[in-house]
């Protein structure tokens, strides 16, 4: 007898590994399969999906649902949201809650540097909210200072107080019958991150905050 010839040997490995697949199929087919018997069901495979369950009825008289003896729901209360807009420049903001209405001008915009000297650009700036201020018909109006942490604190404190008056002086030629509190808190209660420029920049600002009295959120 002659020894297979390669074309032979390769056929023959192919048989033997096709009727390997076919053996492992019936393994994992089952032999119920294999003989016409039912095939296996959802139920017999760990990872089937379940059938969908019936919604849970709920007693709307469980005592679990009632208020206790004596206990009554707490008052209604709207959440404060707080809208803030900025110009591209930065230079101003606004911020509006149900509550309040607060102005923040850069100093920059307002003053020279190191400067509580209202600039020349300043009075219109102030004067639009002013027209703010009479549109919400608010008798009481918050004027405050703030500085960067360059320089000494007390100096901030200072110049932020006389940064405020100088606005405060503006807004009471136009808003005669207002109540002003006016405060300068130098490095205090920064917005911005002082260790750039940008940030100190945002952070030396002077704030105009009155109560909304009519209208909604811009």
């Amino acid at each position: 007898m002659q020894p297979p010839t390669p074309t032979r040997v390769a056929s023959r490995s192919a048989m033997r590994h096709r009727v390997g697949l076919f053996a492992a199929a019936a393994v994992v087919l089952g032999t119920s399969t294999l003989w016409g018997a039912t095939s296996a069901t959802a139920d017999d495979s760990p990872t089937a999906v379940p059938s969908a369950s019936p919604p849970v009825e709920i007693d709307a008289n469980s005592p679990g649902l009632m208020l206790g003896d004596g206990a009554t729901l707490g008052d209604v209360r709207v959440l404060d949201i707080k809208s803030i807009v900025e110009d591209l420049s930065g230079e101003e903001r606004r911020a509006d809650t149900n509550a309040d209405i607060t102005f923040a001008l850069q100093a920059e915009v307002l003053f020279g540097k190191d400067s509580a000297k209202l600039s020349g650009a300043a009075n219109a700036r102030i004067n639009a909210i002013a027209e703010e201020i009479k549109t919400q018909n608010a008798t009481k109006v918050r004027v405050f200072g703030f500085t960067d942490n360059l320089g000494s604190s007390a100096h901030g404190d200072v110049l932020s107080k006389q940064r405020a008056n100088a606005v405060q002086g503006v807004l009471a030629q136009k808003l005669p019958s207002v109540t002003f509190e006016i405060r300068g808190y130098g490095e205090q209660y920064p917005i911005a991150d002082n260790a750039t420029e940008e940030g100190r920049k945002k952070n030396r600002r002077v704030e105009v905050s009155f109560p909304r009295t009519s209208g909604s959120q811009s």
